[in-house]
């Protein structure tokens, strides 16, 4: 006589599966995107000291270089370009790397040590769609403040941007580049309170030795800066922006690069649940 398993019985070997868990299908999948979109730019624009230093900081950056270098004349100290030609679009890269890298790591980092990513991952949103909704979200940020940094140099005389197409697909890439990167950087970050210590342990360096603040005269210097992806990042959004160029494919092939870096770091590394002390 074959014998069958009680209604409420699980073949042996399969778990019973968890009320709630049944992931989306594709269709689902996208709602549960726009919604992790929507929820991400409320957090974020209902925090408002986290808002206004997002946007202040670089404002008022190129607001005193537009104060000392406004109306200048092209240099040689700045490759034949104004101050504010060049720092106009460098400042707008820094915006980009704060709000994509910076923000995003110690964001994550707070999130896994609070218990917010674990009590998130027993959902039944998919990893796909939270980190989605997190790119898309810091790709919103990046361009108000790109926005608000070229405004602020046309009040300076910058001209505005000839080459609008490749600008938006640099700024793409910068985001995607640096948010990968910030994932990475989350994964390996042991606690919360040092977050802030290593992302700008790592961010300092690379800002200066590109550019950034400075124009690099270092033939040395560039080539190394060059495989960094700062520096990749500076140069694309400068020869869109001031040179009125078009694509820098080996700039953004670099920050592509540095992205799959990111990411890789993150899949072998990142950790849902807060790390034990």
């Amino acid at each position: 006589m074959t014998s069958t398993l009680p209604p409420t019985a699980t073949a042996p070997g399969r778990r019973s599966a968890r009320p709630g868990a049944e992931r989306p299908d594709e269709r689902g999948s996208f709602v549960l995107l726009a919604h992790q979109i929507r929820y991400e730019q409320l957090s974020f624009w209902r925090n408002p000291q986290s808002m206004v230093f997002t946007f202040v900081l670089p404002v008022v950056i190129i607001a005193i270089f537009g104060a000392v270098f406004g109306g200048g004349q092209g240099e040689d100290f700045f490759f034949g370009m104004s101050g504010m030609q060049y720092y106009t679009p460098t400042i707008a890269a820094v915006s980009v790397l704060g709000a994509c890298y910076g923000q995003l790591a110690i964001v994550l980092a707070m999130r896994r040590q609070t218990g917010v990513l674990k009590r998130l991952h027993a959902t039944p949103l998919p990893a796909w769609v939270y980190f989605a909704g997190l790119l898309v979200h810091c790709v919103v940020v990046s361009i108000v403040d790109v926005a608000l940094v070229i405004g602020i140099g046309r009040l300076y005389g910058v001209p505005w941007p000839t080459q609008w197409a490749a600008l938006a697909v640099t700024l793409v890439f910068g985001a995607a580049g640096f948010c990968a990167l910030g994932v990475g950087v989350a994964s390996l970050i042991r606690n919360s309170e040092a977050a802030p210590a290593v992302v700008q342990f790592i961010q300092f360096p690379l800002v200066f030795i590109s550019g950034s603040y400075f124009p690099i005269h270092s033939g040395v210097l560039n080539e190394i800066a060059g495989l960094l992806p700062v520096k990749p990042f500076n140069d694309a959004m400068l020869a869109s922006f001031a040179h009125g160029a078009g694509f820098q494919w080996k700039e953004l092939a670099v920050l592509a690069a540095w992205g799959v870096v990111g990411a890789l770091i993150a899949v072998r590394r990142f950790r849902w649940d807060p790390r034990p002390e």
